[in-house]
């Protein structure tokens, strides 16, 4: 004899519900799972591992400008096609293509605001931009914010995010890194302080260029930078690298860096720096 008996067919049950997507992050170097929400408290910084993970212009922009309020420069320098580039699409269709999917116009932007009270203007690439590539547009829109921080006399912050020149501009994109480091080169005769802040990864001519000219370099813990990756050097020198090799941590070690700053301190040194170099040169 039974003890019980089932009266309806239908009977329902307590079912766990499927989490949201995208409210739970998986940890590349740990495999830790953690809720969202606290990953954008710790301003995208696992708590735990330390691991960075990639921002955009729009988070860096309201970390160190107070408020979040500032002034954007050169948006009205758009790309083009001038060689009417095209590979496995056209040059012109792929920048529509990641307009549309980032909502940005290039890979580049300029803002001018405060930080903790300082004038500032930043430039930050955008990695989610055809991989943050400079080419002609992000050249020039780095030109503007150079100009602006010598002309008005207020330091110059550049966020670099990038894998390099963009070869769908050819020659047009590495003239970028001459213009650059030339307007850099103005600006240091004007003695007004420069600060190049690489994220990862920072490699190809942005790194031979004006992210390595910094009065000081500065970088994101376990960021990869470097000119060649480590692929293309291992093939040419026919020998295994060092461990870690062009990580920022290596880089410091080897005297190419002069800090590496953990992103949720990045607004509180970044304004350390720039006072003890303003009340320097007054």
């Amino acid at each position: 004899m039974s003890w019980f008996k089932r009266k309806d067919e239908n009977i329902q049950t307590n079912t766990k519900k499927e989490m949201p997507e995208g409210v739970w992050i998986k940890v590349p170097t740990t495999g830790e799972t953690i809720h969202k929400r606290e990953l954008e408290d710790n301003l995208w910084v696992d708590p735990l591992s330390g691991y960075h993970f990639r921002i955009g212009s729009e988070k860096y922009f309201e970390i160190i400008f107070d408020d979040g309020k500032f002034k954007e420069l050169g948006q009205e320098i758009q790309p083009t096609d001038p060689l009417e580039f095209e590979d496995r699409k056209k040059y012109s269709d792929r920048l529509k293509q990641y307009q549309k999917k980032t909502g940005l116009s290039d890979a580049a932007r300029v803002g001018v605001g405060k930080m903790n009270k300082l004038d500032l203007v930043v430039a930050c690439m955008d990695f989610s931009f055809i991989g943050g590539s400079m080419g002609s547009v992000v050249g020039e829109r780095l030109g503007i914010a150079i100009d602006h921080a010598r002309e008005n006399k207020i330091p110059l912050i550049i966020i670099s995010q990038t894998g390099g020149a963009r070869m769908m501009e050819s020659v047009l994109s590495l003239m970028q890194m001459a213009k650059t480091s030339a307007k850099l080169a103005q600006l240091e005769e004007a003695k007004v302080p420069y600060i190049s802040y690489m994220t990862d990864p920072t490699t190809g001519g942005v790194t031979a260029s004006y992210a390595m000219l910094g009065d000081f370099n500065l970088a994101e813990p376990g960021a990869l930078i470097g000119f060649a990756g480590p692929r293309v050097i291992r093939q040419t020198i026919g020998r295994d690298l060092p461990e870690g090799f062009q990580t920022a941590e290596y880089l410091l070690e080897h005297g190419f860096l002069d800090f590496i700053v953990p992103r949720t301190k990045m607004k509180a040194k970044l304004t350390k720096l720039l006072k003890l170099v303003l009340h320097k040169n007054n």
